[in-house]
């Protein structure tokens, strides 16, 4: 019997930093949460549980280098390590029938695995995020002088090998209490992921419903190319929310309720 068939109805295990339903529930859709710069799956710990509540199975998966598992940031670490980091999650958890949700940079990793996996995947959607253009780094497609910026700071201080995390006072969120159990759990980025040049068959989201939800108040500066190119996709649905780049943690509840509106 294939491992696959063996597994065929049972829920999925909360490895991985995944939630699953309760034991002895059906199995439910599954929606993979890929995190973006500075976090780690940790950052869906408000959004995942109401997620899980409305009946999906949520996988929160963990990007090499960052989160817990920052013990292994290294130069070496690129963006395809991070498409294998999420690929790996979906073969081990034998997933089918996938939402996948990118946030920020996660939205560099999700157009490629989207891209490879497309028999499995069932929806894309784009919180806030980087939409990865083949041939191109992330670098590339920031706005005209902030890759220098970035670059500078990766420099000075990550010794070329990381992002750090930013100045406490660059984030801005109405709830001081979240936004210092946000800050506490930031960690360097492996820069190798903005260096590394995406690698698409097709154009981003080719033949699967894409959903891009742009976050407004305030508008972050880096995303807005990225916007641009959703805006201009007749075949995607766009719209726009009044709320800071990581809603996430400030309005789980809102987050929640786009994911699922949108699926």
């Amino acid at each position: 019997m294939q491992r696959r068939e063996i597994l065929t109805g049972l829920p999925i295990a909360a490895a991985l930093g995944g939630i699953s339903a309760a034991e002895g529930t059906p199995m439910h859709r599954p929606v993979v949460l890929v995190h973006g710069l500075n976090c780690g799956g940790w950052v869906w710990r408000f959004v995942a549980p109401l997620l899980t509540a409305s009946g999906f199975d949520v996988i929160t998966p963990t990007l090499t280098g960052t989160g817990d598992r920052a013990h292994l940031l290294s130069h070496e670490i690129t963006l395809e390590t991070h498409i294998q980091d999420v690929i790996a999650t979906i073969d081990m958890l034998d997933l089918e029938d996938v939402v996948l949700v990118g946030h920020s940079y996660g939205g560099m990793v999700v157009t490629c695995v989207a891209d490879r996996l497309k028999e499995r995947v069932s929806r894309l959607i784009y919180l806030d995020a980087l939409v990865a253009q083949d041939g191109k780094t992330a670098f590339d497609i920031l706005p005209a002088g902030m890759a220098d910026i970035r670059r500078e700071r990766a420099h000075t201080k990550g010794a070329d090998v990381a992002f750090p995390v930013p100045p406490e006072s660059a984030i801005s969120f109405p709830d001081p209490e979240r936004k210092g159990w946000f800050y506490a759990h930031l960690r360097p980025h492996p820069v190798g992921t903005y260096e590394t040049p995406a690698r698409l068959s097709h154009r981003p989201g080719h033949g699967l419903p894409v959903t891009y939800i742009a976050y407004e108040n305030p508008a972050l500066a880096s995303i807005e190319p990225s916007r641009a190119y959703a805006r201009s996709r007749s075949d995607w649905h766009y719209r726009s929310e009044a709320v800071p780049h990581d809603a996430e943690v400030v309005y789980p509840e809102k987050v929640a309720d786009l994911i699922a509106e949108s699926v």
